[in-house]
């Protein structure tokens, strides 16, 4: 090559936008929202204004309706149903309510989440959550972040859990309960009052201990999980009656995990809260 010869530019490959992979059976509403590499499983519904971001996996014959909302890299499972009309026989069905999903989740088959009951209300799930065949989340649930819900778990109508929670299989949740971060459900326990935050549960209302282990591998430190065992046995193994136990325990410091762990016995939704 002759010195101060011109290398000619390669020509650059004309842009073309990434487009969503969409099965020739599927249906896709016009009004729907779909980032460009979404992928859409053979015979799946995606009905209304719906909107998917990135990374979003549709799997076949699902149902994905409304004014629903789906965060980055979800992962919706074969027949799951997500949107549609709460089972409440007062709804209305022309309110505009919907589903606000985050990011990283994963529904499997068969999975169900129903819209919210009144117009402007949401059922809402965070991030990381990861929710096995068959689980139900009804109208107006708040589920926070890296849940796990076991085969055929049945959450009420606004129902709240909070974050890293375990509810094993055939867990039936009764509707305006609320549960803590970090609780452990054991399989076909039926929970119809507030479970506190780091306990575990079992049958019917009944609260085992603590997740010690669950606590542990969350990170908490060793005074924090001694902190939560010391409030754990003021309240519920003193001997005192649970009013006065809280009196002391509000007159006492505490560092914040286990204030949350005092502060959910204290202050129950309408279904009281949960005893061993």
């Amino acid at each position: 090559m002759r010195t101060g010869a011109v290398l000619a530019a390669a020509p650059r490959p004309a842009y073309k936008p990434a487009v969503p992979t969409i099965h020739p059976t599927a249906l896709v509403s016009p009004e729907a929202e779909l980032a460009g590499d979404v992928s859409v499983g053979p015979f799946t519904v995606i009905e209304g204004p719906v909107k998917l971001a990135a990374g979003v996996q549709i799997g076949g014959h699902a149902w994905i309706s409304g004014r629903t909302t789906i965060g980055e890299a979800c992962n919706i499972g074969w027949g799951a149903v997500v949107g549609v009309d709460p089972q409440d026989l007062s709804f209305d069905p022309s309110c505009t309510s919907g589903v606000v999903i985050g990011a990283r989740n994963t529904l499997r088959e068969y999975v169900t989440v129903h819209r919210g009951s009144k117009s402007g209300s949401h059922t809402v799930m965070g991030d990381d959550n990861f929710l096995m065949t068959g689980a139900h989340l009804a109208h107006d649930v708040k589920l926070g972040d890296g849940n796990i819900l076991a085969n055929n778990v049945l959450l009420a109508g606004h129902v709240t859990v909070g974050n890293k929670a375990f509810l094993g299989g055939a867990v039936g949740v009764h509707q305006f309960v609320k549960i803590g971060d970090l609780a452990m459900v054991q399989g076909l326990t039926a929970v119809s009052q507030d479970m506190p935050p780091y306990c575990m549960a079992y049958g019917i209302n009944t609260i085992a201990g603590l997740n010690s282990v669950g606590l542990k591998r969350a990170g908490f430190s060793l005074e924090e999980r001694a902190a939560i065992k010391r409030a754990y046995q003021l309240i519920y193994k003193s001997g005192k009656r649970r009013e006065d136990a809280l009196e002391e325990a509000a007159a006492m410091e505490w560092p914040a995990v286990a204030a949350k762990f005092i502060k959910a016995i204290s202050s129950p939704s309408k279904k009281g809260v949960m005893s061993p």
